[in-house]
């Protein structure tokens, strides 16, 4: 097979993740699920006053939860970066926005270029199955964590029905 149309082909099975950082590491969820990214600061937020769920605020005219995952997934952060984003998801039940670190770039990753995540033989007690992980991404030798987005937000119990503002 040529270069050029194994390149093709690759080309072809790729599909595009959307990078993000949080708690120092990158991570990479599917960008069809993507609606929109918006600076935190610029997000009309309306309420504010939970732990991880850190309120709700409206985005085209739909009010949706906000959560914060520096806080899910680490201590909360002294105060809001200017690069800190919000990511509005389009989920498989809502539409919801999820606060990081930042976004950094969109990638296209084959399946050639995931790798199983490492299994930790653990008792099922201490390490609850996640099975939101899809893998490890590996791009110009960068490491991406590989998220199944719908997954991972589900296990938070979230209610998160998309209603009109008025």
């Amino acid at each position: 097979m040529s270069p050029i149309s194994h390149s093709a082909t690759q080309t072809s099975t790729a599909r595009q993740y959307l990078v993000f950082r949080l708690g120092g590491l990158d991570y990479a969820l599917d960008f069809s699920k993507v609606q929109e990214l918006r600076p935190l600061k610029e997000l009309e937020r309306f309420s504010s006053d939970g732990e991880i769920i850190s309120g709700v605020a409206v985005s085209r005219g739909v009010i949706m939860p906000i959560v914060d995952m520096r806080i899910a997934f680490g201590p909360r952060p002294p105060k809001h970066d200017p690069l800190t984003d919000v990511i509005i998801l389009k989920l498989s039940s809502c539409v919801m926005g999820m606060v990081v670190d930042g976004v950094t770039d969109i990638v296209s990753l084959t399946v050639e270029q995931l790798q199983p995540v490492p299994v930790v033989e653990t008792p099922a007690a201490v390490a609850p199955q996640v099975d939101y992980l899809l893998g490890i991404g590996v791009v110009d030798d960068r490491r991406l964590i590989v998220v199944d987005i719908d997954k991972l937000m589900s296990i938070r119990k979230v209610p998160c029905a998309p209603r009109q503002a008025a």
